[in-house]
């Protein structure tokens, strides 16, 4: 496919990021052009606040999956560690219904505060009630309905927040802030887990101080961070059910850049969700400890991770954005998780352990960066429908979190006999090949370099 037209400015326009009133249209537009771009610049003061939105979001959401939800499992189901599968799984489930739909309405929504900034208090709020439930939960059961709730809420914030970078980010700074942003989502995680390890034995505040900086972060960005009024905004078609449904789907032969980007976002999560559910537990496994005795060992993981994403991401988002190139970073990523997972699959001593996950970082890093930049290089319709394709977008995610953590007890379970070890060894094989496949796939989107 052709690459397509630069995309028109919305009509509502990119909001300054000041307080005081945007640019004439036409300037706007004059100020764009004049950088080579298809939309303004965007502001240092807007990618700070973004990037401290996403932090809060990141240490409430994922610092869960990391641990938090493990230890919760564990304490009320100690003879049944895949419980935590199906419980992100059923979470992942309904995100393949609430993500689209939450972009759908983000798109048309009109408010005084604008199209985004609804969604993102709505969002954190209904988030941090959810891990209030898991905290008090008494049963496995109720801590998938908390999860559930959870998910719902800090997916609808970090699609929203995806949301107001397509509606704003040039194409220069698409690889930069993608690569800020990738550092951000992995770091995030790694602060809440020091902080969960200190907060273990209390499960209320476990959950709900990650919630507390969540929810603060988030509203900082929507007070500090302007948004126009959306309330005179006008659209062709009536939004009922049939044209929400209707927009859940499109064609691929219309979009095939776009499609093919898709598979390869999906082929990757998928890989990285097989290994990640269950880190936890094959650390305990391969150095013989308990799952709540290695908090401190998941924390330097991740610490350690943090600097590899940090390299892959920041670096690989800068060299991108300057070489006008994404296609090869994101076959890198692949080839460089794939690396590192087959090395976590056949070791059992912590230092190899440790030189491994941090490759698999590396390779999260480069591609968290630079397909995030690719998506919105790719992305149809843009002025009118990047919620719908946002949401759209994340099904590539929510599909993978959603079957892996079912998939995976299979790969666990080959090969082993009544009360033998799980067979981790074969689960990170298979996240290996998925990753790998995922590099490959991107190699057929045509528009972009």
């Amino acid at each position: 496919m052709s690459k397509p037209e630069e995309p028109p400015i919305p009509a509502t326009g990119p909001a300054t990021i000041t307080g005081v009133p945007a640019e004439p249209h036409a300037e706007r537009i004059l100020a764009a052009a004049s950088h080579g771009d298809d939309l303004p610049k965007v502001s240092a003061r807007y990618i700070w606040f973004i990037l401290l939105a996403l932090f809060g979001t990141y240490v409430a959401f994922v610092t869960p999956i990391g641990i938090s939800l493990a230890i919760r499992v564990k304490e009320l189901a100690p003879d049944n560690e895949e419980y935590l599968g199906y419980v992100i799984g059923a979470a992942a489930a309904l995100s393949l219904i609430s993500g689209p739909v939450s972009g759908i309405l983000s798109d048309r929504t009109r408010t005084r505060l604008g199209r985004r900034r609804p969604w993102l208090i709505a969002g954190s709020l209904l988030g941090s009630l959810g891990l209030f439930i898991i905290a008090v939960a008494p049963s496995v059961f109720i801590v998938g309905a908390g999860w559930v709730v959870a998910a719902l809420g800090w997916n609808t914030v970090i699609g929203n927040i995806t949301n107001s970078q397509a509606d704003r980010l040039p194409e220069s700074q698409r690889g930069k802030v993608g690569g800020l942003v990738g550092f951000v989502t992995m770091a995030a995680p790694v602060c809440g887990t020091i902080l969960g390890g200190t907060l273990a034995t209390n499960s209320v505040l476990l959950f709900m101080v990650p919630a507390i900086i969540g929810v603060l972060l988030v509203l900082l960005f929507c007070l500090f961070v302007h948004e126009d009024d959306s309330r005179d905004r006008t659209f062709d078609q009536e939004l009922g059910l049939r044209l929400v449904l209707a927009k859940f789907v499109f064609n691929p032969r219309h979009y095939p850049d776009f499609s093919w980007n898709w598979l390869a976002r999906f082929l990757f999560y998928f890989g990285l969700t097989l290994s990640s559910t269950f880190t936890a537990f094959l650390f305990a496994q391969r150095l013989g400890l308990e799952v709540t005795q290695i908090g401190a060992i998941v924390a330097l993981v991740g610490s350690l991770g943090v600097v590899a994403v940090m390299i892959g991401a920041v670096g690989s988002g800068f060299v991108s954005d300057k070489l006008r190139r994404r296609k090869p970073f994101v076959l890198g990523a692949g080839l460089t998780f794939t690396v590192g997972a087959l090395i976590v699959a056949f070791s059992t001593d912590l230092p190899i352990l440790l030189i491994g996950s941090m490759i698999t970082n590396l390779g999260l890093g480069v591609f968290s960066a630079v397909d995030q930049a690719l998506v919105l290089d790719v992305m149809p319709e843009k002025d009118t429908d990047a919620g719908r394709f946002i949401g759209i977008t994340g099904l590539a995610n929510s599909i993978a979190q959603a079957l892996a953590p079912v998939i995976a007890p299979v790969f666990l379970g080959i090969g082993v006999t009544a009360g033998g070890d799980k067979n981790y060894s074969l689960l990170y094989l298979a996240a290996a090949v998925f990753t790998l496949l995922g590099g490959l796939a991107v190699l057929r989107v045509k528009a972009v370099r």
